[in-house]
């Protein structure tokens, strides 16, 4: 059974795995679905529609909006804001009022890959992928796609080096000094990327 604090707020349609907990005034609209075996911290809100896989660490106070889909393994920290419209406005030019909530054709999707970490404070552009096993630091604000291992960081956030799946930056060395995985160096049409040896 999942842990679910009672002050926390979880609509209808939302699906929540075996042995998550969600912690004190989160927020989860539905529909959407939260995997097993992960933590929800205490005044986090996940919009509907948001996917969420097993084993993922999201720590206080995340907005995680409609359009994000977060893999298997992934920590995200304290503070992150993730985002989803690159022009927002509150208006709409055809109608009088405010603008629908819902998503529209302007709404762009994220997904963060199996066992990336995102650092406390960061926010996350719109229609992006953080990469598998990539790690974005505190404050950074992403606003382009980060490759797998990527060490990224600054406003806006650039690539500064690469990180082993244990977590350990990797420096110039082609074998994590932790762990002793291997690694190659793979330059590819949309820009170099890190891939574990076999």
């Amino acid at each position: 059974m999942p842990c679910v604090h009672p002050t926390a707020i979880v609509e209808d349609g939302v699906s929540i795995g075996e042995g998550t907990s969600i912690w004190d005034n989160a927020h989860l609209r539905g529909p959407s679905r939260i995997g097993r075996d992960g933590i929800i911290g205490e005044k986090t809100y996940i919009a509907y529609g948001v996917m969420i896989g097993d084993y993922v660490k999201i720590n206080a106070q995340v907005y995680i909006c409609t359009g994000i889909t977060i893999e298997d393994r992934v920590m995200i920290s304290a503070g992150v804001i993730f985002t989803n419209d690159r022009y927002p406005r509150a208006f709409s030019d055809d109608q009088l009022g405010l603008a629908p909530s819902g998503p529209t054709e302007d709404t762009l999707c994220t997904i963060v890959r199996t066992g990336a970490t995102i650092g406390a404070g960061a926010v996350v552009g719109p229609g992006l992928e953080i990469g598998r096993y990539a790690m974005v630091g505190m404050g950074a604000v992403v606003t382009r796609s980060v490759p797998a291992h990527g060490l990224v960081f600054g406003n806006p956030a650039s690539l500064h080096g690469w990180v082993c799946v244990c977590g350990q930056p990797l420096g110039r060395m082609p074998s994590c000094g932790r762990c002793g995985r291997g690694y190659t160096l793979i330059d590819s049409s949309s820009g170099p990327t890190l891939s574990l040896c076999d």
